[in-house]
């Protein structure tokens, strides 16, 4: 017995008590409860703290937000104003001033942010095209023009209060048509999550969302083909640094906006609520600047307040579960999406306010030794 005592003290080795572990387990819950529900009841959910947080609408609260209760904000949609291609126009340049003195008459409405360009604050990308913004603003509001006729105009949802009264058009009887253009869908419809593989890197830059909403409106043929392959350039990386990038992507858009047919005139802002209530709310919140909640940053990063990790999270949204629910074919809707995300688990996801991705769990960081 004393041998093998002797024998065991010689062989262990020095242990050291403590808690750290080496790889922190995420705040990820480990049931989410997503349910389909109506604005008014998202509302009185969140006030109670029964809720998390509601993807859908903006919230009917009539007054001031509840203490409990907090919003974030991303990019909504695209206001865009298009000719009706049934309409003759004498010439082109009837046709611009018809669609410029529409996108002058929106400046100063409310519902929308007045910004005659496709790229947006929102955009990771929008410095590179600060100066065009900017220039192209100016140049609409400092040559005021009355409209060379009475127009008709048609539009709907958050458009309809962008329209004068006397403007408004119905049935096939139209000039121009003002819509709203989900940014978060020209994102959805252009991203894949097969194998791994989140998606092209451009899908959230404003270049891409640019091309997505102008291309069908050139209409010369040369114009056609040069900004296609402008956009092919840029997809296939066909240039020699970020500078020739940059410039390509400013003189896709600049042509893009050189047309009258389609226009942008602005943008929306989507508004998503949470609850902060202690302890029932959750805290740690990222999210993406276009698609807001419905995002694989949201589900990653958003921690339950009465757990130290996992636990239970309850979601709302708006949206009908349509879709087929399988990774080849399936998941193309809201809902779908948002469930993706859950199970997903691609290697890569989305970075939260640029284009481009971020790892999704563990990154290799250098220790700082302090020398």
């Amino acid at each position: 017995m004393l041998l093998v005592l002797v024998a065991l003290l010689v062989t262990l080795t020095v242990a050291q008590g403590g808690h750290e572990l080496p790889v922190y387990p995420s705040y990820y819950p480990h049931e989410i409860a997503i349910e389909t529900m109506p604005s008014e009841r998202a509302a009185d959910l969140l006030r109670d703290a029964k809720l998390h947080a509601y993807l859908g609408a903006e919230l009917p609260f009539s007054n001031a937000l509840p203490p409990s209760v907090r919003a974030v904000e991303s990019l909504g949609g695209f206001i865009v104003i298009r000719l009706n291609p049934d309409r003759s126009f004498p010439d082109e340049r009837s046709a611009c001033a018809v669609i410029e003195a529409i996108l002058r008459d929106t400046a100063g409405k409310s519902g929308f942010m007045f910004h005659p360009y496709p790229v947006t604050p929102w955009h990771g990308d929008y410095l590179y095209h600060v100066d065009q913004a900017e220039a192209e603003k100016a140049r609409l509001l400092a040559t005021p023009t009355a409209p060379p006729r009475r127009l008709l105009v048609k539009a709907g949802g958050v458009a309809a209060g962008l329209v004068r009264p006397e403007w408004r058009g119905e049935g096939s009887e139209w000039d121009a048509a003002i819509e709203e253009v989900a940014a978060a869908g020209l994102v959805s419809a252009s991203a894949t999550s097969i194998n791994g593989w989140p998606g092209p890197p451009w899908v959230k830059s404003g270049w891409f969302h640019a091309e997505r909403l102008l291309t069908d409106a050139v209409g010369d043929p040369e114009d056609k083909r040069r900004t296609e392959a402008m956009a092919q350039r840029l997809e296939t990386g066909e240039y020699r640094d970020i500078v020739e990038r940059i410039n390509l992507e400013r003189e896709l858009v600049a042509r893009l906006i050189g047309g009258c047919r389609k226009r942008v005139a602005g943008y929306t802002v989507k508004r998503q609520y949470f609850s902060v209530e202690f302890t029932n709310g959750i805290e740690n919140i990222g999210f993406d600047s276009i698609q807001g909640f419905n995002s694989p940053m949201f589900l990653r990063t958003v921690k339950l307040k009465d757990f130290p990790w996992n636990g239970w999270l309850s979601l709302g949204t708006d949206a009908q579960p349509d879709a087929a629910w399988n990774p080849i074919a399936g998941f193309t809707d809201k809902v779908g999406r948002l469930l993706w995300s859950a199970i997903g688990d691609p290697a890569l996801m989305s970075a939260p306010y640029d284009s481009g991705w971020v790892l999704n769990r563990i990154a290799d960081v250098r220790a700082n030794s302090g020398r």
